[in-house]
């Protein structure tokens, strides 16, 4: 009678979905890599004349006119750059000057939307053509659940070889991001993706919600063609300098603040009613008198 009545129950949960964000001119106002180039000549891994030439690439990239001959030279560039640096170095320059560095070029447009995304259930993705030693650490800065970078290959000695080990730029971008909808089981139809640059189509088109974000001319025209959301973000911020009650805590943090919340809220019930009771029996006593 048991297998009888037995039957299949029809898994009705909604497929897991995430916001996929661009980190340069998206979330953050500069060029992650290239705001390290002082630490950078500071910590010795590079000389004055690399600083002045990393400062002009930022201003090209800033100005909008990095296309992707520029992009694809300045990759080159940083990668014959970086070769025999020590990657334990790097990393450790990077921690040291991350708050200082990235903190305050971080747009608070962008942290609203994370949170958003976060609060309505979804990964927040950051996709960086920038290394994974600078990526990884804004990454858990802002919060989010998963890097998907740029990254180097490192010799037995533990220091960049100048080899680009893989390369996330363009179409390479929106591979990995159907790879990882694989594995994580997201529904791109559902998800949603920010970005600022044209090279960044192929990524865009991946998802059902793109939008384009600080977008450069050619980017402008693609997103007005197709009907996509243009954003305007243009309030660098400190994520300590933000509202409060703008600044969602992490997820596992909500349920605590929820509890203390209700407790404080139970606290105070109990507090004024005994207050009523109080001020209705000196009521009483003065009636009676």
């Amino acid at each position: 009678m048991v297998g009888a009545y037995a039957r299949a129950v029809e898994n009705t949960a909604l497929p897991r979905t995430a916001a996929f964000f661009d980190l340069d001119k998206t979330v953050i106002a500069k060029s992650s890599t290239l705001t390290f180039s002082k630490s950078f000549y500071q910590g010795g891994l590079i000389n004055r004349r690399a600083v002045l030439r990393t400062a002009y690439a930022q201003f090209v990239f800033l100005a909008g006119g990095a296309d992707h001959d520029q992009m694809e030279r300045m990759r080159e560039y940083l990668s014959a750059l970086c070769k025999g640096w020590n990657v334990q170095q790097v990393r450790e320059i990077v921690a040291e000057t991350l708050h200082d560095l990235i903190d305050p070029i971080i747009y608070d447009e962008a942290v609203s939307l994370i949170e958003e995304h976060h609060a309505a259930g979804r990964d927040v993705v950051i996709v960086s053509t920038s290394g994974a030693e600078v990526v990884e650490p804004i990454g858990r800065l802002l919060g989010a659940d998963r890097v998907i970078a740029t990254r180097m290959a490192v010799g037995g000695d533990g220091c960049f070889t100048g080899e680009v080990e893989y390369y996330a730029y363009g179409p390479t971008k929106a591979e990995a991001i159907k790879e990882l909808a694989a594995s994580e089981g997201y529904d791109l139809e559902r998800c949603y993706a920010y970005s600022d640059s044209v090279t960044d189509v192929p990524m865009l088109e991946s998802v059902g919600h793109p939008h384009a974000v600080n977008p450069d001319r050619a980017l402008r025209r693609e997103a007005v063609s197709r009907g996509w959301p243009v954003l305007v973000f243009n309030r660098p911020v400190r994520l300590k300098q933000r509202v409060p009650a703008l600044s969602m805590p992490p997820r596992p943090a909500l349920m605590a603040a929820a509890a203390v919340g209700a407790a404080a809220a139970t606290a105070g019930l109990v507090w004024y009613a005994s207050r009523r009771r109080a001020s209705a029996g000196a009521a009483m006593s003065a009636t009676s008198m």
